[in-house]
């Protein structure tokens, strides 16, 4: 598989998608650009939807597949806050800052230099790539909103993006499955993937949201976050949204 191509493509295109249609107005965000372009329900897309999602998908890339995974809500509340980073190196450096400051602050905290995936070799990023995928995908489901109609538009889109089968088989099967915590946590093989699949997670979903705080500790607990560091992963990602 390659989904460390995947990952970053989608991200990127995100923040392409973001620039184009915030050329020249004034906008909040991607919540903004998207929330406009999304219209009503994402449901309708295909059927007649007047510049909705379906207009969207048309030649928008990346940028339409995260758009579906962000869902009709959530691109209106919360901004689609993935795409601002503009590719998957940034994500890493997120959990990096995040994971160096609870080192310093923790006796017990393990030493030496975080290994994220900014910082690894090609085979260990596709390794961490899979993982950040499958934390995403898993995350958009938090709330509940991605129902049949939605899982067939946002396969058709990543099918564009992953042109080998083993990926959009997986891919298939991530949305498929039920949505389950510990089975994200099981991709985490080392704590610094653990923290950027929470990083991941934390982007993805509003923290409003009971259904999606409640996830979101639930994961943290099972990728075995200590619960400074779980502090400090979600203060960094706070702190890099506000630059």
């Amino acid at each position: 598989m390659n989904t460390r191509g995947l990952l970053d493509q989608l991200l990127k295109s995100g923040q392409e998608l973001l620039q184009q249609k915030t050329a020249g107005k004034s906008s909040s965000g991607l919540g903004g650009a998207l929330g406009g372009m999304l219209g009503g329900n994402a449901g309708s897309a295909g059927k007649g939807d007047n510049g909705g999602i379906g207009s969207m998908l048309k030649g928008a890339g990346g940028g339409a597949a995260l758009a579906m995974l962000l869902g009709n809500k959530r691109v209106r509340k919360v901004g689609g806050k993935v795409a601002i980073y503009g590719g998957l190196a940034a994500l890493g450096v997120i959990a990096y800052k995040a994971y160096g400051n609870w080192q310093a602050k923790q006796a017990g905290a393990p030493k030496g230099e975080p290994q994220t995936l900014d910082r690894l070799p090609a085979p260990q990023v596709e390794l961490h790539s899979q993982g950040i995928l499958k934390a995403l995908v898993a995350a958009a489901k938090a709330d509940g909103h991605v129902d049949e109609r939605e899982r067939e538009l946002i396969e058709g889109e990543f099918s564009k993006l992953a042109s080998d089968s083993e990926t959009q088989h997986w891919l298939h099967a991530e949305l498929n499955k039920p949505l389950d915590p510990a089975d994200v946590a099981r991709a985490a093989s080392t704590p610094e993937m653990a923290a950027e699949m929470y990083v991941a997670s934390v982007l993805m979903v509003d923290e409003e949201h009971f259904m999606e705080r409640a996830y979101l500790d639930e994961l943290a607990r099972h990728l075995k976050l200590d619960p400074a560091l779980k502090v400090e992963l979600e203060a960094q990602v706070r702190q890099d949204l506000q630059q």
